[in-house]
């Protein structure tokens, strides 16, 4: 067994995570300022032009951002000092041209946009000074590509948590001194913060500027993040025409009402294990790359990293569904308990979803493009028609069903894909876990949710909770060598005091 392997899983789990958690937390103490000094219709055009900024930078930085991470990892991998000079300097420099041309369309676009979406145009001034955090945006995008693809886990996580305080703390007297006039000004600055801290963190790679380049490798290089590029801005504009779909189909036909019950039910039941799949995106992602050309190593880092997520969400998981009820009546009010039963069906989506992803990354670090966009592809319209269908059938909670049925359908689906690329099988140790965590699941499930006392159904999960911690904490510890919690809380502390390890 690698023990260094779940070790450095461990160590970027605690980095990201741990910003992952602070960045929720400031951005809770943001939306409540917001809300506080602008409210509900300043709150509307918060969302409205942060949408929108969002939606811009999407497309104008054409996924190059993504393709960057890949292409700076796989060169890293054979300590090809040529190959990430070029990258990394054709990813700044297209960055660079990508973010004006965005700026320019927005600010060309300012007034039809305004009417679009305000129905008049007075809003094209704010368009217009948004379009400067495009550009801001999708140049801070790739050098954190930079970052993230030299696997500098440690300085991506600062960076995160920098970022995230800075903007809290420089951009909220701008809402405090001009209310709804400062919401443009706003996010400006935290866009302009995040260009500043992205650099001053990539500044610190200053060895990968020295080497010359030609101009036809230049020309290759730009090709190929273009070509990677495309099929990631592709696969995130229909996940985000899908939840925007969505939330049109809900509010036609259920009202709008139903469609803030769906938006609650889907914030909590991403919010603890995103804090995994971030961890996941930033370390597993470039480390999969640099051994994308050996099967049996990328087997062995899919098996690992599934049985790693495995065990650190399933506690969230059976908490949450245990919960679900307290939990929606902390964060949101009773006015949310129907929200209870979308959440319930969207959980047990989440431990699909949390076994499908490592296998996911196995077609971006292969650079597999036309076999992911086809999977992300086919998942959409699945679950499109699975939204149509549970609505019809079932109302609100047919939309935590779809989503369920979803990573059903794309677990399987990747597997399959997978499988045929590199002969792909889960191991004993995946399939035993997986097991027991979707027995476990599932009773959890039953027991909220069969008409049982409360009380008893809360026994029942909080007891599942308490096992599935003990039970992680373990397993984790041993898999990574350590003897004791104690032991691996000054393993993972070293380890993270350590640049790079």
């Amino acid at each position: 067994m690698d023990h260094s392997s779940y070790r450095r899983i461990l160590k970027s789990s605690a980095l990201i995570g741990g910003s992952s958690v602070l960045n929720v937390l400031l951005g809770i103490v943001r939306t409540k300022v917001l809300a506080v000094l602008i409210g509900a219709n300043g709150m509307g055009l918060f969302g409205a032009l942060s949408s929108l900024t969002t939606l811009a930078g999407g497309i104008a930085g054409m996924g190059i951002n993504a393709s960057g991470i890949r292409q700076i990892a796989e060169a890293a991998g054979t300590s090809d000092q040529q190959g990430i000079a070029r990258t990394a300097f054709v990813l700044r420099r297209t960055s660079l041209a990508l973010g004006f041309v965005g700026m320019l369309g927005l600010l060309i676009l300012c007034r039809p946009i305004s009417k679009a979406t305000f129905g008049d145009t007075s809003y094209a001034g704010a368009i217009a000074l948004v379009s400067l955090a495009v550009l801001f945006t999708t140049v801070a995008a790739g050098e954190v590509a930079l970052i993230q693809g030299l696997r500098r886990i440690r300085d991506l996580a600062a960076l995160s948590v920098w970022s995230a305080t800075l903007s809290t703390v420089v951009s909220l007297p701008i809402i405090y001194l001009f209310r709804e006039r400062g919401i443009a000004p706003f996010l400006l600055a935290v866009s302009l913060l995040s260009i500043a801290t992205s650099w001053w963190y990539a500044r610190k790679v200053v060895e990968i500027d020295r080497t010359p380049l030609q101009a036809p490798a230049v020309w290759r290089e730009a090709k190929a993040l273009l070509g990677m590029g495309v099929v990631f801005m592709l696969s995130g504009l229909m996940g985000n025409g899908v939840a925007y779909l969505t939330r049109v189909i809900v509010i036609k036909q259920m009202g709008i009402e139903a469609a803030g019950l769906y938006q609650a039910a889907w914030t909590l039941s991403s919010v603890y294990v995103g804090f995994v799949l971030g961890a996941m995106g930033a370390d597993y992602y470039p480390r999969l790359t640099t051994v994308a050309r050996d099967n049996a190593e990328v087997n062995r880092l899919v098996s690992e990293q599934t049985e790693a997520s495995l065990l650190m969400s399933l506690p969230g998981i059976l908490g949450t569904l245990a919960f679900a009820p307290w939990v929606i009546h902390l964060l949101y009010s009773a006015a949310f308990e129907p929200a209870g039963d979308v959440l319930r069906w969207q959980i047990l989506g989440t431990l699909g979803r949390v076994v499908s992803w490592p296998l996911g990354f196995v077609l971006l670090a292969k650079g597999r493009a036309r076999s992911f966009l086809c999977t992300e592809l086919a998942s959409n319209v699945v679950h499109l028609g699975l939204i149509w269908l549970g609505l019809k059938w079932f109302g609100l909670s047919g939309l935590g069903m779809a989503f369920l049925g979803l990573y059903v359908f794309y677990g399987l689906l990747v597997l399959i894909v997978v499988r045929r690329l590199t002969g792909f099988r889960w191991t004993t140790s995946n399939l035993q876990l997986g097991g027991g965590a979707l027995i476990a699941t599932a009773l959890v499930f039953l027991a909220t949710g069969s008409g049982l006392p409360i009380g008893w159904g809360k026994a029942i999960g909080g007891l599942a909770t308490g096992i599935a911690v003990i039970y992680a904490v373990s397993t984790l510890i041993r898999r990574a060598g350590y003897v004791g919690v104690g032991d691996a809380f000054l393993g993972i502390r070293n380890r993270i005091r350590v640049p790079h390890q």
